[in-house]
């Protein structure tokens, strides 16, 4: 019998609503004090390519996994320093409105999450098998995310509340049922959430009734990156090498040229003397904005 090769990687094909981007910004390396971050709109940042060469008719709608182009506004990027973006999944944070479980099946169980405590930008996330496959990620009273602790979202449908009798007709407790048209409320199954058989009682933490929790995609896995801004990079570092250059002997003006002979540097270059004429130093000026074009390099080849 042969044994197949399988990939575990898929790249990743998704929505730049589904990306939240946050930038941090420092001066230097070493500056890691009083720090902020900024959350950025992925949607006028993020675009995603399209797959125009394909012949099956979805070129140009069909989203070539993997390759995204993002744009760094000057608005943002508008200092000498480093810039780290994080791109993760964007978080939706939420609120439990109940852990109950179903009425025709008590032995699943879920969570309730009202869709008018979700930011409007992610409700259309809250429908049938909408969140599937999402993590949910717990808060606790004070604001701190429990570490390391999370479920995954295995079904979500449109729910409403029943109530049902118990053992005797004075004991009622509220339960859940699936509805098909659209309502308030969503019931979340998660995994796990169900006692092993060995341990029946040891039934696993799903949250509580008011709990904040946060769910996420798992579209794609988070992307650091750093953008450092530099006032020289590699080729204008290689204009002062190599790049054409002419020095007047009268007036002792230093240009350095680009690579389309445009004056890019000028110096002003002389020595000091002491009182017996003897030469202590040389020189180099940077003339600043202060450009004679006079000594435009065609001027002075010509």
């Amino acid at each position: 019998m042969a044994i197949g090769s399988y990939g575990t990687i898929r790249p990743s094909d998704v929505s730049p609503s589904d990306v939240e981007i946050i930038l941090h910004y420092t001066p230097s390396r070493d500056y890691t004090e009083n720090y902020t971050l900024k959350t950025l709109d992925a949607n006028t940042l993020l675009r995603p390519y399209f797959n125009n060469n394909d012949t099956g008719g979805n070129a140009d709608i069909e989203i070539l996994g993997g390759l995204y182009n993002l744009k760094l506004p000057a608005t943002e990027f508008n200092k000498l320093g480093i810039y780290t973006l994080y791109l993760r999944p964007a978080q939706i944070r939420t609120q439990i409105t109940d852990c109950g479980v179903l009425s025709a099946l008590p032995n699943v169980k879920g969570i309730v999450v009202d869709i008018t405590n979700v930011p409007s930008q992610y409700r259309n996330k809250f429908i049938n098998q909408g969140l599937v496959g999402f993590r949910v990620e717990y808060l606790n009273p004070d604001g701190t995310k429990v570490p390391n602790f999370f479920r995954y979202i295995t079904s979500s449908f449109y729910c409403e509340p029943v109530t049902q009798n118990l053992t005797t007709t004075q004991q009622k407790v509220v339960r859940y049922r699936y509805v098909d048209n659209s309502t308030n409320l969503v019931f979340c199954t998660l995994t796990p959430s169900s006692a092993p058989t060995n341990k029946p009682n040891a039934t696993p933490f799903i949250g509580t009734p008011g709990q904040n929790i946060i769910i996420s995609n798992t579209f794609f896995n988070p992307v650091t990156l750093d953008v450092e801004i530099v006032e020289h990079d590699a080729s204008t570092l290689a204009l002062a090498l190599y790049g054409n250059q002419t020095k007047s002997m009268d007036d002792g003006i230093y240009t350095i040229y680009d690579s389309s002979n445009n004056i890019y540097k000028q110096y002003n270059l002389y020595e000091i003397r002491d009182q017996f004429n003897e030469l202590l130093y040389e020189v180099r000026q940077d003339r600043g904005g202060n450009i004679d074009f006079s000594k435009s390099y065609d001027n002075i080849i010509a």
